[in-house]
């Protein structure tokens, strides 16, 4: 009988009742040329209909495909993270959305772009609300979602941003390495290694929406783990939408976490994937 490998890259998507947004996400992995993979929902309470997104498409394809699930009791994607990534059964991690959308090439950059003690920084693509109903399973599945001509001739106003749209391996290169964004880590687009975000024990469960995932990355920076950017090779979209569970509340205690880990140099959090007896 042969013996089961890990698959090269373990795929964490977050998500709370977004079912439709889910499924074009799942549509864009399922298009991927890298085929050494496996895809875990870290879902924050969602009702059925996301489950039964995640039946569809695991009848779809034949891509492994885990739902970790836990109740809804108000925003606890940090908790559900750790959870997956207890359950991710490879060395290397990707962090994403439930509602950023992969072009076919995104999880051949991040496995060809890792190195030892870096994770990779990349972002969303943002889209204007006017195309929600625009990006069609149909137009993932071919392609043309991710064509800065077609996403220009149905209105994404012009702005430097585009660059990133771009697919010349030269110019991506070039624009990675003259850009003067810092490499943080973005819960939107970024990867790394599973012993690396063990080792600094995963996500600080005391965290709240907004800038949640900077902290881990400031932890590893705290151990030496750095990071390189690849927003300009590494491509997904993201169609804009309202926030409205964002307060200011919790964006100050998150700040407060962020600094009190800078101030500290701190590298592991006792409110992670384990608990302190």
């Amino acid at each position: 009988m042969a013996i089961p490998t890990k698959p090269r890259i373990s795929v964490i998507i977050t998500t709370f009742n977004a079912p439709d947004e889910l499924w074009l996400v799942l549509v864009g992995y399922q298009m991927q040329t890298e085929r050494d993979f496996e895809i875990l929902i870290a879902d924050d309470g969602s009702d059925s209909r996301t489950a039964a997104v995640v039946e569809r498409f695991r009848n779809s394809c034949d891509i492994e495909t885990h739902h970790v699930w836990h109740e809804n009791d108000g925003f606890r994607k940090c908790e559900i993270l750790n959870r997956a990534i207890e359950q991710a059964n490879s060395d290397y991690l990707l962090f994403t959305d439930g509602d950023c959308i992969p072009r076919p090439d995104f999880l051949a950059v991040h496995l060809r772009e890792a190195e030892p003690k870096r994770f990779l920084s990349g972002t969303y693509n943002n889209l204007p609300e006017s195309f929600k109903g625009l990006i069609t399973e149909a137009n993932v599945r071919s392609g043309l979602a991710f064509r800065l001509k077609w996403l220009r001739t149905n209105g994404l106003p012009f702005s430097s941003k585009c660059l990133r749209l771009i697919r010349n391996k030269t110019f991506t290169s070039v624009m990675n390495r003259l850009t003067t964004t810092r490499p943080t880590w973005n819960g939107c687009n970024v990867s790394g290694w599973k012993s690396d975000i063990e080792a600094v024990n995963g996500y600080d469960e005391r965290m709240r929406y907004g800038g949640l995932d900077r902290e881990i990355g400031l932890r590893m920076n705290n151990l030496g783990i750095r990071g390189k950017q690849i927003r300009f090779k590494a491509i997904c979209l993201h169609v804009d939408h309202p926030r409205g569970y964002m307060n200011d509340e919790d964006l100050q205690r998150n700040l407060s976490i962020r600094n009190d880990t800078i101030r500290s140099k701190l590298t592991r959090t006792p409110y992670g994937i384990r608990r302190a007896a």
